[in-house]
This record gives structure tokens, C-alpha cells and sequence, in this order.
């Protein structure tokens, strides 16, 4: 009888505990309740005191002391950071500086145990180190040397590191081999990837093209690591992102695009490949071929209401001197950059020049070896593992920076794939297969040299439009049968010389009326005219292919 009381009794004390544990009744929800509203108490509390002294401008050690205990407990507040730094500008005469700006590094390090990518405590640590009598930058790289320790991935440290770096005058050498270091440790490091991208350049620059970042020997080592960091974790995207910076599919660098001069609609357009703001008078102009070109300041944006624009116009009276041989644009930009054009017609009624865009790096044959051989290798793994989505793009990417032209039609259906594969970011997939499917086309239309004629980029099944400053001299241009939508109108305003534009047969019900073609004579978006307009686009520009 005893023994079967005890039972019950550890029984009754097991399922106690077990209600102890989860801790989810209505009372800890009250004490929680309670304790969290006497510390938003306490902070009102102390955040109004501090907002009287600040109208007070009392900056003192009492505020020191407030701003120091919320702080401590939520580094993130920047207006506390700020009024301790007018407490350190306002301290008194003769108080050891030195002591004062210590004591706040000090400080910032507690705060940064709290949180170690907070924003504003290593904003505050930077300025206490440039305000100081005297900083210690070498022992400051030996902190993020610990903090990386602790997490490698912090990239506010790295942030930081690369700031102290440069004041302590650390060499590149020894930041590249810490870099490699930590890659090695943790292939999934994308902060110390991008440090490494920052440092070859200043390493190993390619003499030959200083447009390339890095030489053809180094590249083809790079390529070698990253290759071996991809197929360590095929599914972490670190090394195949800086894979791509490799092969050159980064961000354009600010180029001349094209220039049209039309001396019977007095109307030029000037683009670029990146929206720039020509009315700041920082940029010098010389039109060869126009005189009263010259002005930079006189050019408008293509957009009404844009400051910063990809397109410029300018309306006059142009007088064209055809003896300009070689006719060339040029414009040095505010920070003494030249960005060249070169004019391929100049005749009595106009001039017309379109740069051919980067689509990517030209390799020689070694390096295209060595991406032959990491295509190979990632099709075998697409043999075992054939939903690996970062495996079916490098594969796209890879084939492209080999042969583009070669490989369009395998390319495209591996992101046709990648839309089944990686539905989240369906939309990038589109967006990039209709970018590398104008590519073709806009290459051999500038190949053609019919510059100031139609381009065809119909059937591409574009789900948007890219390269339109290249287009901005094309007469007409044929959109039909894509997969255009009314947000996809708004780059077409690039199109300053665009007489006829066909957007038929494309997504949904286009509302052409946000377009505003100082020359549109035909905007067409409907079945009827479709035919009409495809007799007048010239037989050249409707033989092209992908």
C-alpha cells in the first residue's frame, strides 16, 4: 500500500515538473508582462531626463551615465551615441583626454559583447579613434583579428578591419593571406570573398588590360579555389558569387553608349550606360563633328523630372562638319575619368555612334580551358544532383563566358529549368535570360552598322528590356511577341529617335500613354497593325537569329 502512495506521489511530481519546465501559463505570461512594462518604464524614464538636458545643453557626466546604461543594454539607439560625443567635445578644460576617449572604447567593446553588429557602436568607435590625441590602429587590428575569431561572417567587422587596415599600414600581402585563412577555415565567407576581390587587383593587375581586374595567371588560380569552394557545399552561394566576379558579370562601369546627331529634326541624344547627372557643369564635352554640342550643361534628361538620367538630349540648330576624322565623343568626368565614342557615320544631315556593351570578359585560351574543364565538371554533378540550382546557373554562366552564341540555346534551358527549380526567384531567372537574349541581338545589329535603322527583338520572350540607352538612336523597334507589362514601359523613354515602335501580342493590355517619343509616329500594340509594321522594318534587321 505504501509503495503504490509513493508511486502516485512521483507520478503527481514528474508531470509538476514537466508543467514547470514549458513554463507557458497564464502567470508567467503576467510576470513577463510585468517585467517587461517596468523596463519600458525605466527607459521612458531615463530617455525623458535625457531629452531635458539635451534642451538644456547639459553635457555632463550625468548624461554620460544615462546614455551609458541604455546603451548597454540596446547599442542601436544612434541619438545616445550622438549625445556622447557632444559630453566628450564638451568636457572640461584640463580633464585627460586621453582617459576620456579610452574609457569609451572601453565602453564600445561592452556594447559590442551585446551586439557585434551594431551599426551605430562601431560608427562610434571610428570616431572616437579619429578624434582621439593618439589611436593604437595596429591594436585595433588585433581586435577584429579576435572578433573574427569569434564569428568570421561578422561583415561590420570586416567593414571595420579594411578602415583600420589602411591607417595602420598593413600590407595587401598580409590582408590576402588572412583573407585566404579564413576562407580555408569556412568556404561560406562571403565577406572574406569580397576582401579578396578588393585585394588582387592590387596584387596581381593585368598589365595587358587594365580594364580586367586581375592577370590571366591569376585568374586561372582563382578559378582553380573556387571551384574546389563550390563543390565542397554545391548549395552555399559564397563562392559562387565571387565565381561570377571572375568571369566579369559585375555591375558596368559608367561608358558612352551612343550618340545621334540629326541635323533635320535638330535633335541629338548622348547615353550612357549609367544614369549620370550632366547639368552639375563638372563634365567636359567635345563633340568633334558639332561645335554647339559642346555644352554640356545644355543637355536635358530624357525623363522629365530626372536629375540623375542614362539619356540626354539636346535641341538646336546643328551645324555637322564632316572633315572630322575621326569623329569621337568624349567626356571627362568630374573625377578626371575620359569615357570615348567613336562615330561610325558623319554625313551633311547627321552622325551617329553606338558602343558595342561589355557582355562579359574576352579570354584567351588558356583560361577558356580551364572554364571548359569547370563546365565539365559541373554537368557531372548535374548528373547526380540535377536540381542543384547554383550548379544549373555557374553551368549557364559558364557556357556563356566560353561561347555565348555557341551555347544561347542550351543557356536558355537551363534557366527555363531554374524557374521550375528555384520558383522563389523566378522573376531574376526571366529577367536574366531576356538580358543575355538581347545581348545577340544588339551585337549584331551593332555589327551591321545600321545604327540609325530598325532593330528586330521580337519572339524573345523578354519579360523586360535592358540595354535601352544602346537603342536610343534605333528608328524603330520591334517588341512583339514577349512577355512585356506595363512596368516594363517605363525604360523605353530611352528611345528618343524611335519613330515606330510595335509592342503586339506581348503579356496583357499595354498602356502606351506613359510613353512620351519626341518622334513616335506609330506606337502599336494591337493585332491589325502588327503586319503592317513588320513590312516596313528592314529585311536586314528581320533576318537576324539568336
Amino acid at each position: 500500500m505504501l509503495c503504490s502512495h509513493l508511486r502516485k506521489r512521483v507520478r503527481n511530481c514528474i508531470k509538476m515538473h514537466g508543467r514547470l519546465k514549458v513554463r507557458t501559463s497564464a502567470e508567467e505570461a503576467a510576470r513577463k508582462k510585468l517585467e517587461q512594462q517596468q523596463k519600458v518604464k525605466m527607459f521612458r524614464a531615463a530617455m525623458g531626463r535625457i531629452l531635458e538636458k539635451k534642451t538644456a545643453q547639459e553635457y555632463d557626466a550625468e548624461m554620460m551615465e544615462l546614455t551609458a546604461k541604455l546603451l548597454s543594454s540596446n547599442p542601436d539607439i544612434a541619438t545616445l551615441w550622438n549625445l556622447r560625443r557632444l559630453c566628450i567635445l564638451a568636457r572640461p578644460e584640463g580633464e585627460d583626454s586621453s582617459a576620456v576617449f579610452d574609457k569609451d572604447l572601453g565602453f564600445t567593446e561592452m556594447c559590442l559583447m551585446v551586439n557585434p553588429k551594431s551599426y551605430c557602436a562601431w560608427h562610434h568607435r571610428c570616431w572616437i579613434l579619429e578624434n582621439a590625441p593618439k589611436a593604437d590602429w595596429q591594436k585595433e587590428v588585433d581586435l577584429c583579428t579576435k572578433y573574427l575569431k569569434l564569428d568570421e561572417r561578422n561583415f561590420h567587422c570586416w567593414d571595420y578591419r579594411r578602415y583600420v587596415v589602411e591607417k595602420a599600414g598593413v600590407t595587401p600581402e598580409k590582408e590576402f593571406t588572412f583573407c585566404t585563412e579564413k576562407i580555408e577555415k569556412n568556404f561560406s565567407n562571403y565577406s572574406s570573398w569580397h576582401y579578396r576581390s578588393k585585394l588582387l587587383p592590387l596584387l596581381y593587375p593585368n598589365v595587358e588590360d587594365p580594364s580586367r581586374p586581375i592577370s590571366e595567371e591569376k585568374l586561372k588560380e582563382e578559378l582553380e579555389l573556387v571551384l574546389t569552394a563550390a563543390f565542397t557545399d554545391p548549395n552555399d552561394s559564397s563562392a559562387w558569387f565571387y565565381q561570377r566576379w571572375l568571369l566579369g558579370y559585375a555591375q558596368p562601369e559608367l561608358d558612352l553608349a551612343a550618340c545621334r546627331i540629326d541635323a533635320k529634326q535638330n535633335l541629338a541624344v548622348l547615353s550612357f550606360s549609367k544614369p549620370i547627372n550632366l547639368a552639375t557643369g563638372g563634365y567636359k564635352l567635345t563633340v568633334s563633328c558639332c561645335d554647339n554640342c559642346n555644352d554640356a550643361s545644355n543637355w536635358m534628361p530624357a525623363t522629365d523630372g530626372n536629375t540623375f538620367d542614362t539619356t540626354w538630349t539636346l535641341k538646336s540648330a546643328f551645324a555637322i562638319k564632316q572633315d572630322s576624322n575621326p569623329g569621337m565623343v568624349s567626356i571627362v568626368t568630374p573625377d578626371t575619368k575620359e569615357l570615348t565614342l567613336q562615330l561610325q557615320t558623319i554625313q551633311a544631315e547627321g552622325a551617329v555612334g553606338v558602343k558595342k556593351p561589355k557582355f562579359g570578359y574576352e579570354f584567351g585560351s588558356a583560361i577558356v580551358d580551364v572554364l571548359k574543364a569547370q563546365l565539365a565538371s559541373c554537368l557531372e554533378l548535374l548528373e547526380y544532383e540535377p536540381d542543384s540550382k547554383w550548379t544549373l546557373l555557374t553551368a549557364a554562366l559558364l557556357m556563356k563566358a566560353i561561347d555565348r552564341r555557341g551555347y544561347h540555346e542550351t543557356i536558355r534551358q537551363h534557366l527555363t529549368k531554374l524557374e521550375t527549380v528555384d520558383q522563389l526567384r523566378k522573376g531574376y531567372y526571366l529577367d536574366l535570360a531576356s538580358k543575355w537574349a538581347i545581348e545577340n541581338r544588339l551585337e549584331q545589329w551593332i555589327e551591321a552598322g545600321t545604327l540609325s535603322e530598325g532593330i528586330d527583338l521580337s519572339g524573345l520572350q523578354l519579360s523586360v528590356v535592358h540595354y535601352t540607352p544602346y537603342l536610343a538612336t534605333a528608328d524603330a523597334i520591334n517588341l512583339s511577341e514577349n512577355r512585356l507589362v506595363n512596368r516594363n514601359l517605363g525604360v523605353l523613354r530611352d528611345l528618343v529617335f524611335c519613330r515606330r515602335l510595335n509592342l503586339t501580342n506581348n503579356a496583357e493590355e499595354l498602356d502606351t500613354t506613359v510613353l512620351k517619343l519626341p518622334l513616335a509616329e506609330e506606337i502599336i500594340h494591337n493585332g491589325n497593325e502588327q503586319q503592317q509594321l513588320a513590312k516596313e522594318l528592314p529585311t536586314k534587321v528581320e533576318s537576324l537569329v539568336l
